[in-house]
């Protein structure tokens, strides 16, 4: 059976697809190994898989790094430029591992994998390649046009037709050009010519695509890259609620839940505070997924409130009456299965668009973090509880969601590539 490596970068919501496919691959016979940062080496080992570190390692204590890539305007920026200053020593450790496998499949912030697999196909013994994508945004689409953080207002002018945002997209890849300049400095040395922009075509294969994402959230365009497969999210579930948090579900109403995923809750600012102050002013009760820091919240919280560091989103969020997050892609699939109504907070990078896609689905509403206060706070979620049509629309989205099996899509759809090849 096939030797596959799995390259991926980011937080858990970058991890956790990776895991849900190569486990199932892993089932089916194959040889899976995740390259990604050593934080995650535990994780990954446990569920049996290979692992193989690679360069940039991260930390989620790091907050000052998590609130310099967190911001709105240059956060995309910063990441890019920052995995671009590394280039040579993330294609070191990339090339290590990808000498010896059969294929390899990318993630969108992962160029140095792309390099290896580029590298790769066109030796004696080629490599198969195959890209994915964990959100529509990755696709930068002029028919559906991606809300992009540091300008939600263009997304305004999508009325004006693909052709209006070809234009504004072309000039963002412009823009952007010198973020990625160290990658194409190093992809010529390595006499990889004519492979695009890395952030835009060039990171995309084509032998195959993945869209690790719901038809619901996104369906496909004609400017998508010609051999897309969107498999349906691939979930990965693992552990149920403490004793502490069942305990706290049965002892009243379904609480709103508060959470802002692995990465933004290191830059959270007053979030949770603003959020305590609306339901206290609301009248409901509230569990908040903090992370390992208080988060400026009391020692002593009012009753009907629990404060955890973390909870199995698969399991928690349908315990829920309202979901309020960061809009990363992981925590939105979450909820999105889970049939809940949401109040999507984004801070930056993909959040704008993922917020603005589940919005159109009437399951959400949106408040960007710079606006989140506890009475704009409150007043949504005073609509979100009130207003049946959101409950309603919600749930049949998750019994849609539900209905899909990403996993085992991305497998066949992988095993049929290397089929082929």
């Amino acid at each position: 059976m096939a030797r596959l490596l799995f390259a991926t970068f980011g937080s858990y919501g970058d991890l956790f697809p990776y895991l849900a496919v190569g486990t199932e691959l892993q089932r089916r016979g194959h040889r899976v190994i995740i390259a990604t940062s050593a934080l995650f080496r535990e994780q990954v080992e446990r569920e049996g898989l290979g692992f193989h570190a690679v360069r940039p390692d991260i930390s989620f204590d790091d907050r000052e790094m998590i609130a310099y890539v967190m911001d709105a305007r240059r956060g995309s920026e910063r990441l890019i430029r920052h995995l671009a200053s590394i280039i040579r020593e993330s294609y070191e450790d990339f090339l290590a591992a990808g000498e010896s496998a059969d294929a390899i499949l990318t993630h969108p912030a992962t160029p140095a994998a792309v390099l290896v697999a580029q590298k790769l196909t066109h030796i004696a013994n080629p490599k198969v390649w195959i890209s994915s994508v964990l959100a529509p945004l990755s696709f930068f689409s002029a028919y559906d046009p991606p809300v992009l953080a540091p300008a939600p207002w263009l997304h305004s002018l999508r009325f004006l037709g693909p052709g209006c945002m070809r234009a504004i997209l072309t000039l963002a890849e412009r823009h952007s050009l010198n973020w990625v300049r160290p990658i194409l400095d190093f992809r010529r040395e390595l006499g990889i010519s004519n492979a695009g922009h890395p952030l835009f075509e060039g990171q995309h294969s084509l032998s195959l695509v993945l869209a690790l994402f719901s038809r619901r959230i996104a369906s496909p365009q004609p400017d998508w890259p010609a051999r897309t497969s969107v498999t349906g999210f691939p979930f990965f579930d693992r552990g149920g609620l403490s004793p502490e948090l069942e305990s706290f579900l049965a002892a009243g109403a379904a609480p709103v839940v508060f959470t802002l995923g692995s990465s933004a809750v290191g830059a959270a600012r007053d979030f949770y505070v603003h959020s305590l102050s609306a339901i206290e002013r609301l009248g409901v009760r509230a569990i908040f997924l903090t992370g390992s820091h208080p988060q400026g919240l009391p020692q002593t919280l009012p009753e009907g409130a629990l404060r955890i560091p973390y909870a199995p989103h698969g399991a928690l969020f349908r315990r829920a009456s309202a979901i309020v997050h960061q809009g990363g892609i992981g925590t939105t699939a979450q909820a999105m299965r889970a049939g809940r109504p949401m109040l999507v907070v984004p801070f930056a990078h993909d959040q704008y668009d993922n917020a603005e896609r589940v919005r159109r689905l009437n399951v959400a509403e949106v408040l960007p973090h710079p606006k989140y206060r506890p009475r704009s706070a409150k007043q949504i979620l005073q609509r979100l509880l009130g207003n049946s049509a959101y409950a309603t629309a919600a749930a049949a989205l998750g019994e849609q969601v539900r209905a899909e099996n990403g996993s085992s899509n991305a497998a066949d759809a992988i095993e049929a590539s290397l089929n082929r090849a």
